[in-house]
């Protein structure tokens, strides 16, 4: 039994031995939450297609999400226990198209048995331990954190969830502090728990390399109501460490508001990243050679202007230096916290130059509640990378590559009746790049979510 798992059976223990008293159960709150979930990614682009690979991924399945927060014991010091479990329950696998290989993680939505097919369900139970003094809140276990050096990935099915600790504070005005350490993750389309890594260190073979440690902190300042600061760091033993800034404003300008939303991240190597090849990342590091150290600077700005319904926006992104952005990634998708993390790419490859725009629209202004659409286009240039094409995979060198997506947006929540809160979406996204090795896709997302209150 590892550390964090004998102070969680501690820690539940205290709680379990306090769960009567006041404020536990009655401030403690439970829902069900159903997601019905397809998914069809169309990648038939021949040109570049190795051994194997499939013309198409589809999946398409049932997710049943219970969650229990509960309330705190009363006295100096707060004791309370929140407990998350998730059941995916497998549909349809598309004939055999789930996207699942000899060297992947698993399929697009569900784990895959050894042949390569879907599992008929996959299950797992996160269990979270937290005591509270004022406003410091520790919690130890399950965790889903969403802060700009480490995001939870809640694409698909079920969501990611994280093993480790973390405390925050609000004691301080205007201030919110956190940090933590995680030593796990479970993957959306996975029941097991892995350690920690990054891209081109991420193989589920045993060339891959992995780490247990990854230590986060930092906070958010509200100088103003409308101007907020934010600093965080974050390390990943032997892979990665990261800073980051960020500024986020909100400016009334006539009948509308501006947010300005401005982000930097300086990521450099730690440990075995620096000197082992098995812990390297991927990236462009000259005369064809795609693995080295971290190596990143990635700057961006987003502006969006919201008026009467309308939300228009533009942005623009650089990231600069020899490595790829990095991010916690275990190859069985991730999410980062980058105004172009998008649908299907997220336009952050060695020294990629990115704009992008984007328009929203909320019905609720033409008499139609619920009703949202959106649009976003984003485009990537000056790419330098390599890559293997073709069914005997040639390595082939770029310079100045290009990729551009376009993702679009129909969602309806019921706002009232017997239905209220039943959602709907249409997710639809085309990616297109002249990157070796990377196929085009087309890709449709349909989800259909409810959420049952039980306490």
């Amino acid at each position: 039994m590892n550390k964090s798992t004998l102070a969680l059976a501690v820690a539940v223990g205290v709680v379990a031995q306090q769960a009567g008293a006041a404020g536990f159960i009655e401030d403690s709150k439970a829902t069900l939450g159903l997601r019905n979930f397809y998914i069809n990614t169309d990648n038939r682009d021949s040109s570049t297609k190795a051994a194997g690979a499939q013309n198409k991924n589809e999946e398409w399945g049932q997710g049943f999400d219970l969650r229990f927060t509960s309330g705190y014991t009363q006295g100096t010091v707060g004791f309370g226990l929140d407990a998350i479990g998730l059941l995916g329950v497998k549909l349809d696998s598309g004939g055999g198209t789930n996207g699942a290989t000899a060297t992947s993680y698993g399929g697009t939505v569900f784990p895959s048995k050894s042949n390569g097919e879907a599992v008929d369900n996959f299950s797992s139970l996160g269990l979270t331990a937290k005591a509270k003094i004022s406003q410091t809140e520790l919690k130890l276990g399950t965790l889903q954190p969403k802060l700009p050096v480490i995001v939870t990935n809640d694409g698909r099915l079920l969501p990611q969830t994280f093993q480790g600790g973390q405390i925050s504070t609000n004691d301080i005005k205007d201030l919110t502090l956190i940090g933590g350490q995680i030593e796990h993750a479970k993957g959306r389309n996975s029941s097991n728990n892995e350690e920690l890594s990054i891209a081109g260190a991420n193989s589920p073979t045993a060339s891959g390399r992995d780490s247990n440690k990854f230590i986060y902190g930092g906070g958010d300042y509200k100088i103003t109501k409308d101007l907020t600061a934010q600093y965080y760091y974050g390390n990943l033993e032997d892979f990665y460490k990261q800073h980051f800034l960020g500024l986020v404003h909100n400016w009334s300008i006539g009948p509308g508001v501006l947010k300005s939303d401005l982000r930097y991240f300086n990521s450099g190597d730690d440990g075995a990243n620096g000197h082992d090849p098995a812990y390297y990342t991927t990236g462009d590091y000259g005369t064809g050679i795609t693995k080295g150290k971290v190596d990143n600077n990635l700057f961006s700005g987003l502006f969006l202007y919201s008026v009467s319904g309308h939300t228009f926006g533009g942005g623009y992104q650089v990231s600069n230096g020899d490595s790829d952005f990095p991010w916690l990634n275990q190859g069985d998708g991730s999410s980062a916290y980058l105004t172009t993390d998008s649908q299907i790419s997220k336009f952050a490859r060695a020294g990629e130059r990115t704009w992008q725009a984007r328009y929203a629209y909320d019905f609720a202004k033409l008499g139609a509640p619920g009703l949202t659409a959106g649009v976003v286009y984003l485009r990537g240039d000056n790419i330098d990378t390599s890559g293997k094409v073709g069914t005997t995979q040639t390595k082939v060198n770029a310079t100045g590559a290009s990729e551009w997506e376009r993702d679009l947006t129909v969602a309806y929540v019921i706002p009232q009746g017997p239905l209220k809160n039943l959602g709907l979406a249409w997710k639809n996204a085309m990616w297109r790049n002249d990157i070796p090795g990377q196929r085009d896709q087309d890709e449709n997302r349909l989800i259909v979510s409810y959420s049952i209150p039980l306490l």
